[in-house]
């Protein structure tokens, strides 16, 4: 039986208590006056003076003893001390009269003595607290703004905020995948690291710097601790956004003293991420050529390539946005090698979901290989989020595995976001957006250059009110032909087209379809020169202008004639794919509407199934949903491989050839 915590909690409580209220009782007896000797007032002394009933007397400071003739009868003492309030005072109202009777005889005899004073010193120990209280104060407040870690006070500000690598969390070559290519680049600079002298030895200089460029979530920071990992040497990581304070000169010290932490720990890995916060070109701001930023970028390109030695010092930087550093800071002797990590082909994506699939219990349902193949455009950052979220998924319905059900509704919440069942929808609102959807589905399906349909849904999601989802077929090469882009027209097109046939009404629920055929047909004419009155010439200027501050606003580089011929040749696009969508959908007007219908009643249309549309002008026949198929497990992908668990008696239906796959199709001869 587990102690009850709180109980001992409060037992310890009630005895601190009781220990505090017996303390407290002692003070007070202490110093609470004895009941029994009598408290005199200051008019009472002066009649004893008067009375002559003192003998002799004492004065020291403010304390009065009194030596009496007789005894008093109420105390049964003849000694009396009383405290007076101003000893100037009883000298002022009984000095002639004391003196009187000490010549009489009658006051025997009587001590002035000085009490205790305080030292000269003490009366500036008020000012001394004062200032104490402010230096603290003042010493807390710089020691809060200097952030955490490094030295107190003022100089943490030049303190650069590294983050060391985690000995318990040390990531190898290993971890990282899909990047085969980008790992044989990096081998030498860890080899370098291993073994420098050999690099000496041969008069070969190791590159000094070495730039991580690509989209966002493709393992650039991933990658930089790879390297470290694999050569065993410290990884210092730092963000490009740490260097830029408030105050003026703080980034170039926190650069000098980065380098300076690595070089004390030397061989090192300094890993500096987001660099484009500080590298950026100079001179392109608004503030001149002095500002901070610029401060801290000169200090850091003079470290990376200066007269200090950085023997030891590999930099590794990363960002997605190469176009604007600074010149200075791409050429040999800085970043002297560029490695471009760009998004995954469909072995990568593989191999980097049998990564993520480590601790993971997966269905024998589940292929790994047809999820890379579905997920074209995918970094490794979202097939890590991806399984999250199926794993999430097969968790809230208390499933002991993940399913390639929650595969597919992963994929569909990290694309479009989470299912909306609950709002309210009115018929007619379904009904537009059912043959939106299908005027989509349609034009692709009969279109030569589109990507087949993979999901058809018109349960909102995210923002949209339904969707068509296209798997890519393959994963998209370097370059787009001219037939590609004009049928992506005219996909785009077919939700706008079939609204107007059908319904004979137009909504703005193609809006995001028109601005992105638009943009496709302006680049075309303008960027790509696939315009035949205009020929293969660019009048696009979007790359004079990538961050303000380059240039204050463009001008175009062609008179407002060519601007009037580029808006006639964008217009003739539209309508050519116009027409074209137009035709494609009256054509199969019969099968838009029935799957259109379709939809308004089972709301969701995958791609199999709406392969099966097109080929037969019906619905496929579907399974009896309420037969499930028994579940198995898979080992998981950092186990030994096992022989599959048998099902329990439970599990164990009573005629196996009740055992149906749900994702077969069954046809009507079936």
């Amino acid at each position: 039986m587990k102690p009850n915590k709180n109980r001992n909690r409060s037992r310890d409580l009630g005895f601190y208590m009781l220990i505090g209220v017996i303390i407290i009782a002692l003070i007070f007896y202490v110093v609470s006056p004895d009941e029994t000797s009598k408290t005199y007032t200051y008019s009472e002394i002066e009649d004893l003076f008067k009375q002559e009933k003192v003998e002799s007397f004492t004065l020291e400071g403010n304390e009065l003893t009194l030596k009496l003739r007789e005894e008093d009868p109420e105390t049964k003492t003849d000694e009396i001390k009383q405290t007076l309030p101003s000893a100037n005072w009883f000298r002022d109202d009984l000095g002639e009269l004391i003196q009187q009777q000490k010549d009489a005889g009658t006051l025997k005899e009587y001590d002035y003595k000085q009490g205790w004073q305080a030292p000269w010193w003490l009366s500036f120990l008020p000012y001394l607290v004062v200032m104490g209280i402010l230096i603290v104060v003042w010493y807390l407040m710089m020691n809060r703004m200097g952030g955490g870690g490094g030295a107190p006070g003022v100089g943490r500000f030049g303190k650069a905020t590294t983050r060391t690598n985690d000995e318990n969390n040390k990531k190898t070559f290993a971890d990282v995948a899909g990047a085969d290519e980008e790992k044989e680049e990096l081998r030498e600079i860890v080899d370098f690291l291993k073994r420098p002298r050999h690099y000496a030895e041969m008069g070969a200089r190791i590159p000094k710097g070495v730039l991580l460029v690509g989209p966002p979530g493709t393992g650039k920071t991933l990658m930089a601790k790879a390297v470290a990992g694999e050569a065993g040497v410290q990884f210092l990581s730092i963000s490009g956004s740490d260097f830029v304070e408030l105050y003026v000169g703080v980034g170039a010290s926190r650069v000098r003293d980065l380098f300076d932490q690595a070089k004390k720990v030397a061989p090192a890995v300094i890993f500096i991420d987001e660099i484009d916060a500080v590298g950026r070109q100079r001179g392109s701001g608004l503030g001149g050529g002095h500002d901070e930023r610029e401060q801290t970028l000169n200090q850091l390109l003079v470290e990376m390539d200066g007269f200090s030695d950085n023997t030891g010092v590999i930099v590794m930087a990363a960002t997605n946005r190469a176009d604007i550093l600074d010149n200075a800071l791409l050429r040999p002797g800085r970043f002297d090698r560029r490695v471009y990590m760009g998004l995954p082909d469909v072995k990568g994506r593989e191999e980097i979901l049998k990564v993520h699939a480590r601790g993971k219990s997966i269905g024998d349902d589940v292929d790994l290989k047809s999820i890379a193949r579905g997920t074209a455009g995918f970094a490794g950052a979202d097939l890590e989020n991806l399984l999250n979220e199926a794993a999430i998924l097969a968790v809230r319905a208390n499933r002991r595995f993940i399913t390639q059900p929650d595969i597919d509704e992963a994929i569909l919440k990290v694309v479009m976001g989470p299912e909306k069942k609950s709002r309210v929808v009115s018929e007619r609102a379904k009904r537009l957006t059912a043959y939106h959807e299908s005027g989509h589905a349609i034009a692709a399906h009969y279109l030569p250059n589109a990507d087949p349909v993979h999901y058809i849904t018109i349960i909102p999601r995210g923002q949209a009110g339904g969707f068509t989802w296209f798997r890519k077929k393959e994963d998209a090469e370097d370059f787009t032909s001219r037939g590609e882009m004009f049928d992506q027209i005219v996909l785009s097109l077919g939700g706008r087209v079939a609204e107007k046939l059908f319904l004979d009404d137009i909504s703005t629920g193609a809006s995001g379809d028109i601005q992105q055929a638009t943009s496709i047909a302006r680049d075309m004419v303008m960027k790509y020169g696939m315009s035949e009155k205009l020929g293969p010439i660019s009048f696009d200027d979007s790359s004079h202008s990538l961050f303000i501050g380059r240039d204050f606003g463009t001008t175009k580089s062609y008179s407002e004639e060519t601007a009037a011929t580029i808006d006639s040749e964008v217009k003739r696009i539209f309508d050519e794919a116009y027409a074209r969508c137009e035709s494609i959908l009256k054509e199969h007007a019969e099968l838009l509407s029935k799957i259109a219908e379709y939809l308004l009643i089972h709301e969701t249309l995958d791609g199999p199934d709406f392969e099966y549309f097109c080929e037969h002008g019906e619905a496929p026949v579907r399974p009896d949903p309420a037969i499930e198929p028994p579940a198995k497990v898979i080992r998981r992908f950092d186990e030994p491989a096992e022989a599959p668990a048998e099902p329990t008696p439970e599990e164990q239906p009573k005629d196996p050839e009740e055992i149906q796959n749900p994702t077969d199709r069954f046809t009507p001869e079936e």
